[in-house]
């Protein structure tokens, strides 16, 4: 299991760090199998399990609750969870709380919050003087949707530049250990990338951050949600497609069950323990 001291190492080597979403226990199983860096219990379940339109019904139980399934499906893997909205938004005592259940009761080993605003660096301070880990989050923040007016890139704009790199630095003086980037443009990316002393990871921020982080249903082709920076490695919702409409044909067809997927008494021929 990579420790938190090993990301910085791997940015100063130029080795990619590879961040994938999970939120069940099968996910995160074959994460581990596979070798992934980190994981991300992202609050994006909200929208890719529960089917809401954004993150913002996503509540600290439902984090607690998808964090436990990931450790049990990868207990030798980096687990990130995000902080979910008004989780950390109301005084410090609500965010240290809330913090703490995601590494007590989640298992998780560090936590991730939106934003850097003065009243985000502070919420980043009181979480690290628990003793608990602190990702950043810039760009396209999915819990500013409304702020926003939708999921939008982020950053194009002189003035947003400075305002994101600006961030980025408050966000490293912080303390916070690595920064997520988000729907930003490759240059902007890879400028707060080379200004930082802590890695960057990119989902739709180009080329040039120290790692790169994907949902894992986008990935397979079973969201609904086809970002640019998106790239379906495996189409498995044709797989699925086909398996789901088999089964549906055999047992209208009374082909399922057969002779091999049936129990017999144990004095029959055929018996099958």
């Amino acid at each position: 299991m990579k420790a938190i001291n090993d990301f910085p190492k791997m940015k100063k080597k130029g080795e990619p760090i590879v961040m994938l979403t999970a939120y069940d226990y099968f996910s995160a199983k074959i994460c581990e199998q596979n070798d992934i860096d980190m994981i991300l219990v992202g609050d994006s379940l909200g929208m890719v399990v529960y089917g809401e339109k954004n993150t913002l019904n996503v509540t600290i139980d439902d984090m607690i609750r998808h964090c436990k399934a990931v450790r049990n499906g990868a207990p030798d893997t980096f687990i990130i969870a995000d902080m979910p909205y008004m989780s950390y938004h109301i005084d410090k005592e609500t965010t240290k709380r809330n913090a703490s259940r995601l590494i007590k009761e989640g298992r998780a080993d560090c936590v991730k919050l939106e934003g850097g605003s003065e009243s985000r660096l502070k919420a980043i301070k009181c979480i690290i003087d628990c003793e608990i880990p602190v990702v950043g989050h810039l760009g396209l923040t999915p819990q500013s949707v409304h702020k926003f007016g939708g999921f939008k890139v982020q950053g194009k704009h002189h003035d947003q530049k400075e305002m994101i790199l600006n961030q980025a630095l408050e966000i490293e003086k912080a303390g916070a250990f690595m920064l997520v980037l988000e729907g930003i443009p490759e240059e902007l990316g890879q400028n707060i990338s080379q200004s930082l002393n802590i890695p960057t990871v990119g989902i739709g921020a180009g080329r040039y951050t120290d790692g790169q982080v994907l949902v894992w249903h986008d990935i397979m082709g079973l969201s609904e949600h086809n970002a640019k920076f998106n790239k379906v490695w495996h189409n498995v919702k044709e797989m699925t497609d086909f398996a789901v409409k088999a089964y549906q044909s055999d047992v209208k067809n009374k082909n399922f069950p057969d002779e091999e997927h049936v129990y017999y008494p144990v004095d029959s021929r055929s018996s099958h323990e």
